[in-house]
């Protein structure tokens, strides 16, 4: 079964994207290829509860078993030492990424106090990617508030098959991302 979100690409999306910057080839349209889920803990070395608690959510919030991110070097002002687990992250890919995706921008991002859409100006990168970091997991509606023992914040990568910031844009702006306004 085909997400909601992928039928909208393929129907109303591509065309609008072609007409715009007149493409020759089904191959140039700019199309989302993965998002990563990155959830940094930092205190993990003194609480394994807190590392399996957010594996725990990031998996009820992605619907995928994410995987433990490993310190790659010791340092010492941090109290980091090498192999030592530090945050979690899940890649989606085809289905599950475009109902992520759905419930992200439909769900989630209203239920933010005071939401006044996500930057524009920043978060993207030159080659058409697109971040967003995200101070709470509980916005999602998966998280069982009487269950949350500590707030974490998360980076949500897209990334797309765009050659730019600017056709990226179009990209997320067809999709409906609520981007605030200047």
């Amino acid at each position: 079964m085909k997400s909601r979100l992928y039928g909208i690409y393929k129907e109303k999306i591509v065309p609008q994207l072609i007409e715009k910057f007149g493409y020759k080839n089904m191959h140039q349209i700019p199309q989302m290829k993965k998002i990563v889920i990155n959830m940094g803990l930092g205190d993990t070395s003194s609480n394994k509860e807190v590392l399996e608690k957010a594996m725990e959510e990031l998996a009820l919030i992605a619907g995928q078993k994410p995987t433990v991110r490993c310190a790659k070097k010791s340092i010492a002002n941090f109290k980091i030492r090498q192999g030592v687990p530090v945050g979690c992250k899940v890649t989606l890919r085809r289905e599950k990424m475009y109902e992520f995706f759905d419930r992200l921008i439909n769900v989630a991002l209203p239920r933010v106090r005071d939401f006044q859409g996500i930057p524009a100006n920043r978060g993207f990168d030159a080659r058409g990617n697109y971040t967003v970091g995200l101070k709470e997991q509980t916005i999602f509606p998966e998280i069982n508030l009487d269950k949350v023992k500590k707030i974490q914040g998360m980076d949500i990568t897209f990334v797309t098959t765009a050659k730019n910031k600017e056709e990226a844009f179009e990209l997320f702006q067809a999709f409906g991302v609520p981007f605030r306004r200047k």
